[in-house]
Formats: structure tokens, C-alpha cells, sequence
């Protein structure tokens, strides 16, 4: 039978690694990755899509959508959401090792939410340094592209297989925030090597910039088209985690933007 128990710590932050995972339109109880979670915890579907909703109520970028949730996130729910945002990738990597370890009481292999992306588990081989490595990555794109609805942020592409979510502060460069989809941006991959390179940025303002490099020099109608007809104007802002505004300052700068 179904708990009617509170919420454990564990429980809790299993659904906070499907709520990374799921866009906003797709936290209801029919979802597949709900209806599993909640058949390994023991609650029942709707309970499992209202939790994920209560996540939603505290998202600032939600909540100044108009779409709040269900405003009854528990002091447990407050406790853990203040928790990541100090310690963005401690807490996401603890809430994806819970959601592995109640997956393999049930017989799912560790890194199954993201097997496709992932050769070497696809493979059956050892979870080596490297294939870790890529499950965090291909988790980090899972939750910056459900942000975005799978849309360039820039250019309103659509088309997944050629969608990147960028950092913002590259891998690299911050340990603490690898993880953290306040630190992404979903791009095309024309537009992710354009801002991987410094060719264009986006201003703490959300606005785009396109560097002098294109904008002083004789351009192909291509490059006018998918590039600098873009400078000055907004992103399209995702609808969960916006980006961080000083992540955002730190690329402008690093390009000479600001």
C-alpha cells in the first residue's frame, strides 16, 4: 500500500533529481519517471507529480511567471531547495546517488535515466572516472534543455540532437557549479561554438551581444542571418532556473564584452 508517512530526506531528494530532469508541462502523475519513483517509494503517482510541483513553488523564475505550484513545498521541501542553491552540485550529486541507489533495489543499473547519452553504460562497461564524468554532463543537459522547452534560447531552434546546453562558466573554471542549470544556456550548436570562442555573449541584462570580430568586417548573408541579426536582443528565458546574472557578467567580461 501506498505511505502515508511523511516524506523522508531520501524520498525528497529522489524527486528533486526528476524535477531537474522533466520539463514543467511534463510534472503530472501520467509521466512515466514519476510512475516509476513512485512505485520505488511506496506513494502514488499524484503524490510523487505534487512534490515536483511544490519544487516548481519555490523557483523564483516560476513563481515570477505566474505559475507557482501548489504553494505547499514542506519545511523539508524549503530546507533541501536552500541547500542547493548554496551548494548547487554537492546536493544535486546527492540527490542523483539516492535516485540511483532506490533504482537498483528495483533492478535499474546506475546512470539508466541517461543510458542513451552514455555509451559505456549502454555497453555494459565498468562506471569508470570518464563515464561519470559524461552522466553528470548528460544530466546537466537534461535539465537545461527541459528548462528551455528544447529551444535555443537565441535562435528558437527546436531540434534537439543539434541542441547544447552550454555553460556559462565552463566546466573547467568552477568546480561548484557544473551542475547547476542556473549555469547553462540552451543553444544551437552554431550558436554554443559561437559563445564557447567569445564571438557572442549574453549581458547580465539577458540581451544578446555580438562581438566587433563579426560586426566590423563584410559578412556572408549566413552569418548576418544566424548571428549578428541577433545583437541587442533578449533571450528567450527558460521557465525554470534562469540563468545567474553574475555567471553571465563572468563570460562578458572574460570576452571583453563589459
Amino acid at each position: 500500500m501506498p505511505r502515508t508517512t511523511d516524506w523522508t530526506r531520501e524520498q525528497t531528494l529522489a524527486a528533486l533529481h526528476v524535477y531537474f530532469q522533466l520539463p514543467f508541462g511534463q510534472l503530472h502523475q501520467r509521466n512515466p519517471q514519476i510512475r516509476q519513483l513512485a512505485e520505488w517509494i511506496g506513494r502514488t503517482p499524484s503524490a510523487v507529480a505534487l512534490k515536483l510541483v511544490n519544487f516548481a513553488s519555490l523557483d523564483p523564475q516560476v513563481r515570477a511567471s505566474g505559475r507557482a505550484g501548489m504553494g505547499h513545498a514542506s519545511q523539508l521541501d524549503a530546507q533541501i531547495w536552500q541547500e542547493l542553491n548554496r551548494h548547487w552540485d554537492a546536493v544535486a550529486t546527492e540527490a542523483a546517488s539516492t535516485y540511483e541507489r532506490l533504482g537498483s533495489e528495483h533492478g535499474v543499473a546506475p546512470g539508466a535515466d541517461v543510458v542513451e547519452e552514455v555509451p559505456g553504460f549502454a555497453e555494459g562497461k565498468s562506471t569508470t572516472a570518464t563515464v561519470k564524468v559524461r552522466v553528470n554532463q548528460a544530466r546537466f543537459r537534461r535539465a537545461v534543455l527541459a528548462s528551455y522547452n528544447a529551444r535555443c534560447c537565441i535562435s528558437g531552434l527546436a531540434v534537439s540532437k543539434l541542441l547544447i546546453a552550454s555553460h556559462i562558466v565552463p566546466w573547467s573554471m568552477d568546480t561548484k557549479n557544473r551542475l547547476n542549470p542556473q549555469n547553462g544556456l540552451c543553444l544551437s550548436a552554431l550558436h554554443d561554438k559561437a559563445y564557447d570562442i567569445g564571438l557572442i555573449t549574453v549581458l547580465p541584462d539577458y540581451t544578446v551581444r555580438v562581438s566587433r570580430a563579426l560586426k566590423d568586417v563584410q559578412l556572408d548573408r549566413f552569418t548576418q542571418h544566424a548571428l549578428t541579426q541577433f545583437d541587442g536582443k533578449p533571450i528567450a528565458m527558460p521557465e525554470r532556473f534562469k540563468p545567474a546574472a553574475d555567471f553571465l557578467a563572468s563570460h562578458a567580461s572574460r570576452f571583453g564584452f563589459i
